[in-house]
């Protein structure tokens, strides 16, 4: 340990690649702290997101590479920052991401809550606001149905919070079962509202769970805030693909980056056997067709259904299940996608 120096700590470092940036640890920034004491050494490396999905991979080869110097006892921490845009989408929000579907039945609306869940149960900040103003279904999701929203001295609306989530839904401010019969300006104007006149505060992630199809909602979005991505979600069989590839192509005509595609309802599982209802790979075809990320598959089951009904979404209700496993790794996959686009927008040195 004697020739072990802070120098040679951080040199060691910078044998070490974030495996989605392609960059070594140190030229990111990611080292936030190294400490020589003795025998002992401490590093705290600062992840691009709470949700990093390689983390387990990062700490291997950081373990390794000061094993290789002589680095015998080693404390090593993890902390996590979400890379921000130059300029926030909105006042305090890092990142907008549009969860879309070319039509309805994909089960859209259940990603996008469990999505939302599970990046703050990896300690993201987290907003969702349900812009499906003609079918929202965030409120039953999480259980909200008789709270009504609020405004503060500002007149802002104020989110509901649940499950760590600040949540906002048409469907708490209108009486159950009321139908939204509004055209196009009236349904601009509510998300202006709902985008620009809540107390959302800090958040690393908006996640917005879109009407199905590609009208209007779609059009006000991209107009009035900077969406960092959209997301697919489809069902393997080729109707639901067919329909999904418009969503893409919405996404592409108002040049909003097409972040990934998550294949939902991928498969159910009976006695340890794999059973495809709605065939299967259309999903990961769509990505691979459209050059984008495949970011998992999620497989169906009673438990998703009974969680929805429930107000309780499955990530949180049955956290050991296949179904929530497969949605938290969608999450991971998801923020590593953030991560990897925050970097490309950076100005260049």
């Amino acid at each position: 340990m004697s020739g072990v120096s802070e120098a040679s700590v951080l040199e060691a470092l910078r044998t070490v690649n974030d495996p989605e940036l392609h960059k070594d640890l140190v030229s990111l920034g990611m080292v936030e702290k190294v400490v020589v004491e003795g025998n002992r050494v401490g590093v705290r490396i600062n992840l691009t997101t709470p949700a990093c999905p390689l983390k387990g991979q990062i700490e291997t080869e950081v373990r390794a590479a000061l094993a290789r110097i002589g680095v015998d006892e080693l404390e090593l921490h993890f902390g996590a920052s979400v890379r921000a845009p130059q300029n926030l989408p909105l006042p305090g929000i890092k990142h907008v991401v549009a969860i879309a579907s070319g039509k309805g039945g994909v089960g859209k609306s259940t990603v996008a809550a469990n999505l939302a869940v599970a990046l703050a149960q990896e300690g993201a900040a987290v907003g969702l606001l349900d812009a499906d103003i003609y079918g929202p279904s965030q409120a039953q999701m999480f259980g909200t149905q008789t709270q009504k929203l609020m405004v503060d001295e500002q007149k802002r609306i104020v989110p509901l919070e649940r499950y760590g989530i600040k949540l906002v839904t048409i469907a708490n401010i209108v009486p159950p079962g009321q139908a939204m019969v509004w055209r196009g300006p009236i349904l601009h104007g509510t998300l202006r509202q709902f985008l620009h006149e809540v107390a959302w505060g800090e958040l690393d992630y908006l996640i917005v769970d879109m009407p199905p199809g590609t009208g209007d909602v779609q059009l006000s979005l991209a107009q009035l805030t900077k969406v960092s991505g959209g997301v697919i979600v489809t069902t393997p069989q080729d109707v639901a693909r067919i329909d999904a590839e418009r969503a893409a192509d919405m996404f592409k005509r108002v040049q909003v980056p097409l972040l990934g595609v998550i294949e939902n309802m991928s498969y159910f599982e009976q006695g340890g056997e794999r059973i495809h209802i709605f065939g299967q790979g259309g999903g990961r075809r769509m990505a691979e067709a459209y050059k984008t990320a495949f970011l998992g598959e999620i497989p169906i089951a009673v438990a998703v259904r009974e969680a929805s009904d429930a107000g309780i979404p499955v990530v949180l209700s049955a956290p050991h299940s296949p179904e929530a496993q497969a949605l938290r790794g969608v999450a991971r996959a998801l923020a590593g996608q953030l991560s990897v686009q925050s970097y490309m927008l950076l100005p260049m040195a």
